[in-house]
């Protein structure tokens, strides 16, 4: 069915039909009949994943940006996804970016995004997470900053964002990486860096219960930055790293160029980052003698693209563009074919 309803939200801009399709699944599955039979169609086969002192159902997540308000988490959990990690939040709300600012580029089964962390505050997902009816997954809180707050005062937006969120979520993921919020990357330098995680860390260790700590990493980072983000997470204690963000790279891109320069700047996603993504897994696993966990995403679009993570060092994997292109079935197709 999905092919089908994939033609007719690509009628659609790509915003307006994500919300579009994420609202009618909603109503469908509150149709007691037929949401029973949503529920037993997508369910996946269940292999479940000890991994930063928590219990994941199964190795597939579904990656932050998708449901950045917690608004979907009941829609999401019921097509079988093993976690959820909801997010981007920053302490205030932001409008992000001027739209259009997501297109699909079909013959790449990509996207490129320049959402600009859009969100409805850090309140708004506390209230959300606070009154969820049915809780049945591992929730992730990915922070950020706001826009408007300079980096060398970013500290304070992570902390705020840490501190309301953490009665509420299992594990939180700090995010220096998204191209799309200006300067933001920069605080993936090793001083920065150093200074958040540190602060972030120490902040956590205040909670009865400290929470899993994860730092976000983007795809274009080469070897000798990828060793200083190793040397720190392992230094601080920092406790996996995501493995990747989205790309600035155009590179091997089969859409018309034309249509790439059309659509300007934004992070690109889906296959093109694939190899990319699996490449930067493979280097921390191996440069940090597999003593940091990975959770791996990137182009993940079934199980041989799952597996290729996996083997590479990644424990658990996510997806999100691949959702877009394969539908809600995905989870359960990827679970029926790894190891």
């Amino acid at each position: 069915m999905y092919p089908l309803l994939k033609k007719i939200f690509f009628l659609f801009q790509p915003e307006k039909a994500h919300y579009l399709a994420l609202s009618l699944f909603g109503i469908a599955r509150r149709i007691p009949i037929l949401g029973t039979i949503l529920r037993k169609s997508y369910k996946p086969i269940e292999k479940s994943v000890d991994l930063f002192g928590l219990t994941f159902k199964n190795p597939v997540g579904l990656a932050a940006g998708f449901d950045k308000n917690g608004e979907y988490i009941e829609s999401m959990q019921d097509i079988g996804f093993g976690f959820i990690e909801v997010g981007t939040i920053t302490p205030i709300a932001q409008a992000g970016n001027p739209q259009p600012r997501l297109f699909r580029l079909p013959k790449d089964e990509g996207l490129i995004n320049r959402m600009g962390f859009n969100n409805k505050g850090v309140d708004f997902l506390t209230e959300k997470l606070k009154n969820l009816k049915q809780r049945k997954v591992i929730i992730g809180g990915n922070i950020g900053k706001n826009k408007v707050t300079p980096n060398d005062k970013a500290v304070e937006d992570y902390l705020i964002c840490l501190r309301k969120l953490h009665p509420y979520v299992d594990y939180f993921v700090v995010n220096v990486s998204s191209p799309n919020t200006p300067n933001l990357r920069e605080l993936q330098e090793k001083e920065p860096l150093t200074n958040l995680l540190k602060a972030v860390k120490e902040e956590n260790m205040t909670f009865e219960i400290a929470r899993p700590i994860l730092l976000k990493i983007a795809p274009d980072l080469t070897e000798g930055q990828l060793d200083d983000i190793i040397d720190i997470v392992s230094t601080i204690g920092i406790d996996g790293i995501i493995a990747t963000n989205t790309t600035i790279s155009r590179e091997g891109l089969t859409t018309p160029s034309k249509r790439i320069e059309d659509i300007g700047n934004g992070g690109l996603s889906g296959k093109p980052v694939r190899d990319r993504s699996t490449e930067v897994i493979s280097y921390i696993h191996k440069q940090s003698n597999g003593t940091i966990p990975i959770i791996g995403v990137g182009g993940i679009k079934d199980s041989v693209s799952a597996q290729e993570k996996l083997d590479a060092g990644a424990s658990l994997v996510q997806l999100y563009s691949a959702f877009i292109y394969e539908g809600p079935g995905i989870v359960k197709n990827i679970m029926a074919g790894i190891k």
